[in-house]
C-alpha cells in the first residue's frame, strides 16, 4: 500500500485527489496538507486530520502536488529533504521556480506534467507527427479556454503543445488565451492549409480525469529512481 500525502487537500482539485485515493485500495493517505491560516486545519477530514506542517512528509511515500507556484516552491524542499517521490501538476512555475524542480529531481523521482489527463498526453504524443506529415505549407495555432479565475494564460498545457509543435517545426507557435465563466480546460489546435484545416480538441468535462491521471502517476513513480519523468513516461506501461 502506498503511503500518500496530498497538498492542498481542501481546493478543489486537491479534494477530488482525496476522494478518490479514499476509495482506492492502492492507497493509505497519511498527510492532508493545506496552507497555514486556513480554517480546516486540525480538522477532521474522512480518517485524517488535515495539517499545515510539510514535515509531515516524512510519514508519506508518495507526494502529490497540484498547487500553486509558491506552496509548490516551499514543498520542494522537504520532498528532497525528506527523499520522497512527487507526483507534480502545478502550472505557472517560473524559471527559477522550472530549474528547483530539476534539482529536486536529481534527488528524488518526480513526475511532471503540466496536465495529468490520460488524453492530453496522447496528445503531446501525437501531433509533433501531424505536424511534420502536414510540413510547411500547414500553418498552425493554438487555442485554449479555460475559467475565469485562472491566473496563469496561456495555460501550462498549451505551452506544452506549444513546444512539442515548435520542436517538430522549428516554428514558434501562436497561442491564444480564453478565460471565461467556469470553463474546465479546452485545447485547440489547428492546422491550416491553402484548402483545408485540420481541428484536433480535447475538452476536460470535470477535474476528475486529472485527479486519476495524478494517481495514476503516483503509483508509477513509487519505488522509482530519481529523475525527472513526465506522464509520457507513465503511459508507456
Amino acid at each position: 500500500m502506498i503511503k500518500l500525502g496530498i497538498a492542498g487537500v481542501c481546493g478543489k482539485m486537491g479534494r477530488r485527489i482525496f476522494e478518490f485515493a479514499s476509495g482506492d485500495k492502492d492507497f493509505d493517505i497519511t498527510l492532508a496538507l493545506e496552507k497555514k491560516g486556513t480554517p480546516v486545519i486540525g480538522k477532521e477530514l474522512g480518517k485524517i486530520k488535515v495539517s499545515s506542517s510539510p514535515d509531515g512528509l516524512f510519514l508519506i511515500d508518495v507526494f502529490v502536488d497540484l498547487t500553486a507556484p509558491e506552496a509548490t516552491e516551499a514543498n520542494l524542499d522537504y520532498v528532497a529533504r525528506y527523499k520522497k517521490a512527487l507526483v507534480l501538476g502545478t502550472t505557472g512555475l517560473n524559471e527559477a521556480q522550472l530549474r528547483k524542480v530539476e534539482d529536486v529531481s536529481k534527488i528524488v523521482p518526480i513526475v511532471f506534467s503540466p496536465n495529468m489527463a490520460i488524453g492530453v498526453n496522447v496528445l503531446f504524443s501525437i501531433l509533433p507527427e501531424i505536424a511534420k506529415r502536414l510540413g510547411p505549407d500547414y500553418s498552425i495555432e493554438i487555442v485554449e479556454a479555460h475559467h475565469k479565475t485562472k491566473k496563469d494564460a496561456p495555460s501550462g498545457t498549451a505551452k506544452k503543445i506549444g513546444q512539442v509543435l515548435a520542436d517538430a517545426t522549428g516554428k514558434a507557435i501562436p497561442t491564444h488565451a480564453i478565460r471565461l465563466g467556469d470553463i474546465v480546460g479546452d485545447h485547440t489546435v489547428i492546422f491550416c492549409g491553402n484548402s483545408e484545416r485540420i481541428e484536433i480538441k480535447h475538452q476536460a468535462h470535470s477535474r476528475d480525469l486529472f485527479a486519476l491521471g495524478a494517481l495514476k502517476a503516483a503509483k508509477w513513480v513509487m519505488g522509482k529512481p530519481a529523475g525527472l519523468y513526465s506522464m509520457q513516461d507513465v503511459l508507456k506501461q
